[in-house]
């Protein structure tokens, strides 16, 4: 048994179709007798014969990845708005399952994370599992705290 390289495979001529009785693929050119495939114009790559083919039997699963985390974000002008709305009290821990007590997250989240898009006026302690640079830098200037679980 001789080992093809790879000079071979380039050099291998297509198969012509439909050239005579003698190449092996003459006549029907290697496309059976009558009916549907044997004609050109054929697509039928996903039908059932009329039953309800398979693609649209499963439901629609898009570019929602299965495994995705549901982080709720919360800017600290958020916090001073729920602070200043008496909403929050700056006493107590800031933490994600007080907000979803008070229905201030989605209750399905499982991450909280701490963004600093605007100013907070006062001092809190917030515990997050994730927290932005801006925001860390903020709470430590006005003297309140953030503590980043792992």
């Amino acid at each position: 048994m001789t080992k093809l390289n790879n000079r071979d495979k380039l050099n291998k001529s297509k198969i012509r179709v439909g050239r005579g009785i003698g190449s092996g693929k003459g006549k029907t050119s290697g496309r059976g007798v009558k009916g549907q495939k044997s004609r050109s114009g054929v697509a039928i790559k996903s039908f059932e014969g009329g039953q309800m083919p398979l693609y649209r039997r499963l439901p629609k699963r898009g570019f929602n990845p299965i495994l995705k985390q549901k982080i709720a974000i919360l800017n600290l002008e958020k916090i001073q708005n729920y602070l200043n709305k008496k909403t929050l009290s700056s006493k107590d821990t800031i933490n994600s399952d007080l907000l979803k007590k008070l229905k201030l997250i989605n209750k399905n989240s499982t991450k909280l994370k701490i963004l600093g898009t605007g100013e907070i006026k006062d001092k809190v302690n917030i515990e997050a599992n994730l927290a932005s640079k801006s925001a860390i830098d903020k709470l430590e200037k006005i003297g309140g705290s953030i503590q980043l679980k792992k």
